[in-house]
């Protein structure tokens, strides 16, 4: 082999970056360029989040047979929330973005945040989009739906045995939404893609063994599987309304991080992409997280990557 292939198949690292992947040297792109070239992007995310505010407020969830013979597996008591709904999206969007923040004001990338604000809207978009979108379909009752159906406690049934409830008529749809869990999508949703840009940053598999950095990594994830099992207590969820809601949240997010960020595995990982526009004004070259930083192939426009480790 060459000394040129060596040279090729050689991981780079965070200090042998080229002069163009570095930062401070004049290379972010401006807040207005980066918007204009996202635009398509940001319409995405209004457009899903207008499609689940349809879903959720508008169509109505199936309605699931439930009838005298099984009423008894769903009299579990109401009780107050343990974490309220208003809360999931403020733990699940602000407590990223003000990581996100934190990290720009200590490297000053604008880049590095726009990416993982995107990034991070998608992800909440479209696990809220999928999430309603089965829980309608399932129609799923909730633990407590006896109680929805019939608060004063006296039960009435059609001829055919189903339930003919009398309750608050909010209450008994928001009973039919069981599977799968919000809290548990939304908060794996949006603190597992805190996890996944912790990771990166922190560099977790840069083969130095430091714990505390493992820590902080799993904190978030922590805090998801905290509040997802909280829904349990609440008598709001069953196990598997909160195992398949936490797998969406966390597989959506996964999805969303690696299309503005390499793996954490890899010898790039926190560093976002960096698009060099063509004569077009349109990103032209592969993807390969690799060669997009090898200088000979940088003049032909191919992707790069910014650094911006902690």
């Amino acid at each position: 082999m060459d000394r040129g292939a060596e040279t090729l198949n050689q991981p780079l690292r965070g200090a042998e970056l080229p002069p163009i992947a570095r930062e401070g040297q004049g290379t972010d792109i401006s807040t207005l360029a980066l918007l204009k070239y996202h635009l398509k992007d940001w319409l995405m995310v209004v457009i899903i989040a207008g499609l689940e505010i349809v879903v959720y407020v508008v169509i109505p969830p199936f309605h699931r047979y439930v009838g005298e013979d099984i009423i008894e597996n769903y009299e579990y008591p109401r009780k107050d929330f343990t974490v309220p709904t208003w809360s999931v999206l403020v733990i699940a969007v602000f407590i990223p973005l003000a990581v996100f923040f934190a990290y720009f004001l200590k490297r000053r990338s604008v880049r590095d945040f726009h990416n993982a604000f995107l990034g991070l809207g998608t992800a909440i978009a479209l696990t809220a989009l999928l999430t309603d979108s089965i829980k309608n379909t399932v129609g799923m009752p909730r633990p407590d739906f006896f109680w929805r159906c019939f608060p004063d406690g006296v039960p009435e049934y059609q001829a055919n045995k189903e339930v003919l409830c009398h309750g608050v008529e909010s209450d008994i749809k928001d009973g039919y939404k069981s599977f799968p869990s919000g809290h548990a999508s939304w908060c794996f949703a949006g603190l597992g893609y805190l996890s996944l840009y912790l990771a990166a940053k922190f560099g977790i598999f840069d083969k130095r063994g430091r714990t505390l950095r493992i820590f902080w990594v799993l904190l978030p994830l922590l805090a998801a599987t905290l509040i997802s099992i909280s829904r349990v207590c609440d008598y709001q969820h069953r196990w598997e309304d909160i195992i398949f809601g936490a797998l969406l949240g966390i597989f959506v997010a996964y999805l969303c991080y690696r299309q503005h960020f390499p793996s954490f595995y890899s010898d790039t990982a926190g560093y976002p992409y960096k698009y060099i526009p063509g004569t077009h004004g349109e990103p032209t070259g592969g993807s390969s997280e690799r060669s997009d930083l090898i200088p000979g192939r940088q003049a032909n426009g191919a992707n790069d990557l910014e650094a911006g480790r902690l």
